[in-house]
């Protein structure tokens, strides 16, 4: 029998032989050929999973290929960021989540399931969404200098909602006792909408809040907004002045966004994905509905990621001491 290969066999050989030679970005030129799973840390129906689904409908139309939610919530965000930290690094599993996953849970807590640098390579920052200090409409102040001299006046009486310890909101109460000096009792709730509800019942005299759950009860006198907690006033509370404004020029406490992906992606994945996000991002429409749920957009690319995780994770490690800050 001959065994020798014919032109054709010794042709494909070859082609074979190259293939698993190739590196990368030519192996992932045909990104992407199957659905991309974008996990939201978070349950159904909050804001960044309204972003999330935005998102999701957005990017699939341009990259042409379906782009699913699967929300993943529980431990400050920890089990979702997990899950997308050792999934394949192929670009078919994404993480949409917020500093909270990116600085103050690495911040507060000894022990993650992930490192925010080691364990993700971005696609690219989205924007961020600024709290509010918010006040039960009953109370004798209606500005940040007015409220610190009512609270010094009397210490302990006052306390402010969080949604949960550990959070972003739960930061920028014990960021703003820090600044100020004032002793108010910190009071956590399992999200923003309970703390909300007992905002405008009274239950609780103050609430750090995110703006598009501030929004509508502001407009509608139910709260009423003494400040937002960046450095900038934000599009979706224009009336609204700063805390810098206030007289805390120090004072920055702001929730962003990111999209991220297993470190290891391959190039061509990483560069499509941010090109997509991009080019989504740069959509008037896109941008007015985003604008709807309080994102101020800003994007950018992937290596601006781990600056600012660099750059912010050490200042939330020192307020977490000096504020003594516990998640427990």
């Amino acid at each position: 029998m001959n065994t020798t290969p014919s032109a054709l066999q010794r042709r494909q050989i070859v082609a074979a032989t190259l293939s698993m030679a190739l590196p990368w970005p030519v192996l992932a030129a045909g990104f992407p050929s199957k659905i991309i799973t974008m996990v939201v840390p978070y349950p159904a129906g909050g804001s960044t999973d309204t972003l999330g689904r935005l998102l999701a409908h957005a990017l699939g139309q341009n990259l042409k290929q379906t782009v699913i939610i699967d929300n993943k919530g529980g431990a400050g965000t920890a089990i979702g960021a997990a899950a997308v930290a050792q999934a394949p690094a192929d670009g078919y599993t994404l993480l949409l989540s917020s500093n909270t996953t990116f600085t103050i849970n690495p911040g507060l807590k000894g022990r993650l399931p992930y490192d925010p640098i080691k364990s993700f390579e971005a696609i690219g920052l989205i924007g961020s969404s600024p709290l509010v200090l918010l006040a039960n409409p009953s109370l004798p102040f209606n500005n940040v200098k007015d409220l610190v001299a009512y609270a010094k006046s009397h210490p302990g009486k006052l306390s402010y909602a969080s949604f949960g310890n550990g959070t972003s909101s739960h930061f920028a109460g014990e960021m703003f006792k820090l600044m100020t000096g004032v002793d108010i009792v910190h009071v956590p709730y399992k999200g923003s909408a309970p703390a909300m509800q007992d905002l405008i019942g009274g239950q609780v005299e103050l609430s750090f809040d995110i703006n598009v759950a501030a929004r509508p009860h502001v407009e509608s006198g139910k709260v009423k907004a003494l400040a937002v907690t960046s450095r900038k006033r934000t599009p979706s509370l224009p009336q609204v002045p700063t805390m810098a404004e206030s007289g805390y020029p120090d004072y920055e406490m702001v929730p962003w966004l990111a999209l991220v992906g297993p470190r290891g992606l391959p190039p061509e994945a990483r560069q499509a994905l941010s090109n997509a996000l991009a080019d989504v991002l740069a959509q008037p429409a896109v941008r007015v509905e985003l604008e709807k749920i309080g994102i101020d957009i800003a994007f950018a690319r992937g290596s601006a990621y781990e600056a600012k995780v660099s750059q912010e994770l050490p200042l939330v490690r020192a307020y977490a001491q000096k504020a003594k800050i516990s998640v427990d």
